[in-house]
Order: C-alpha cells, then sequence, then structure tokens
C-alpha cells in the first residue's frame, strides 16, 4: 500500500505533524529537494528513515529546525556560528556544532564516532514547510527523498514511484525547486571548516565572520 498524499498547505502540514508525533516517516518539499523525514525521539525512527533509503547507519545526517533558538536547544553556538546564523539563515547554510552536554541524539545523527566530542548538523531551510513542521514536533531529521546512488526525486510523483511504500504521508508542494546542497560549515574547530561548499560561497562566509571581526575559514 502507497503513502497517503495531501496537498501541502496548512491541511497538510497539521496531517503531517501528526503522523510524525506518532511516528511515522513524512516526506516534504524543502528550499531545493524533497525531504523524508521522522520525529527525533521516535524509537527505530533514524533506523526506519536510513532504511527507506537504502543508506548505511554510518552517514550522518542533519537536522532541520524552525530557528536558531531550536538550533540553540541542540547544539551550541559560538560566536562565529550565531553570525553565520543571523546572516544566512534560514537558507542554504548547516552548521555542525558541538552537542550540548545536556542533549543525546542517536549515534546517526552524530557524526563521526572518532571525534572527542559528539557534533550534530542542523539547518534552517528557506521553506515554511519543513519549518513549521519542526515547530510542531522538534527537531527533524531529515534525508533527501531518493533511494541512495539515485537521482533525487523532482516532484511528488517521482518521490511517490521511488519511496512510496516505505513512507507514511507525502506532501505533494509541486516540483522541487532544486539548486545546489547547502555548505556545511564546522563550527567546532579553530578556524572554522568547510566541510562541503555549496549555495554559499566560502568567500561570502569569509565575509560575515569578517565583518563580525572574527577569524576566517580555515584554508
Amino acid at each position: 500500500m502507497g503513502a497517503r498524499r495531501l496537498a501541502d498547505g496548512p491541511e497538510g502540514r497539521a496531517a503531517a505533524a501528526r503522523v510524525l508525533a506518532d511516528g511515522g516517516v513524512v516526506a516534504f518539499p524543502t528550499d531545493t529537494v524533497y525531504g523524508i523525514a521522522v520525529a527525533l525521539h521516535t524509537p527505530g525512527g533514524i533506523e526506519r528513515l536510513f532504511a527507506a533509503k537504502q543508506r548505511p547507519l554510518d552517514k550522518a545526517i542533519a537536522l532541520l529546525v524552525a530557528d536558531s533558538a531550536q538550533a540553540a536547544e541542540l547544539g551550541e553556538l559560538n560566536a562565529a556560528a550565531a553570525a553565520l546564523a543571523t546572516a544566512f539563515w534560514p537558507g542554504g547554510l548547516t552548521l555542525v556544532l558541538p552537542l550540548r552536554a545536556d542533549r543525546s541524539l542517536p549515534a546517526a545523527l552524530l557524526g563521526d564516532p572518532s571525534v572527542a566530542h559528539p557534533r550534530v548538523g542542523v539547518r534552517v531551510p528557506d521553506h515554511a514547510t519543513p519549518r513549521a513542521l519542526a515547530r510542531a514536533v522538534g527537531p527533524l531529521p531529515t534525508t533527501s527523498a531518493n533511494r541512495s546512488g539515485e537521482p533525487e526525486a523532482r516532484d511528488a510523483d517521482e518521490l511517490e514511484a521511488q519511496l512510496g511504500a516505505a513512507l507514511d504521508l507525502i506532501l505533494d508542494g509541486g516540483p522541487a525547486h532544486g539548486g545546489p546542497a547547502s555548505t556545511v560549515v564546522d563550527t567546532t574547530t579553530e578556524p572554522l571548516r568547510i566541510l562541503r561548499e555549496g549555495a554559499i560561497s566560502i568567500e561570502r562566509v569569509d565575509d560575515c565572520l569578517a565583518s563580525a571581526d572574527l577569524p576566517g575559514v580555515g584554508r
């Protein structure tokens, strides 16, 4: 049986929030591609998310959050992270933050286990739907809506053909906007490191840090 499919909008988002709160897997549009997500503390939810994509559990994924305040509930924002968040959120920036000492997360969300202090990747997307869902149910472990190694789904039809049997609900927001993936900045090191250059150039990151009288990224 395939996933239920609803139009993206207030009613669809409310239904999606209920499905997430009940432990389901939901697909929805973001500012680049469609994503699939579970509620953060759903028992076995991360494993189900990875199984849907046929993705190894040792490849960490980021969490989509509603705003900087929700990001700060997960990770520690130093001066550089706060400056970058103010400049580029909502948008194509993923910040890798030190996990707060009073938080625990599944290992699949914490990246390299050899790193001394656990880290978590967070992003505020430039799309109302994931922000609304994160506001309703909390930070969302999210990954692109496609099987690993296959092209990303461009719309709800392609998404349903690839992953429909593994999903509980699809929010149909029309064709995905596409565009480059987010730039990933590791704020846990001095100087900061660019782990992936994407939507936001290294020069823009450096300019933002310079305007805040902070050191630039390492080269």
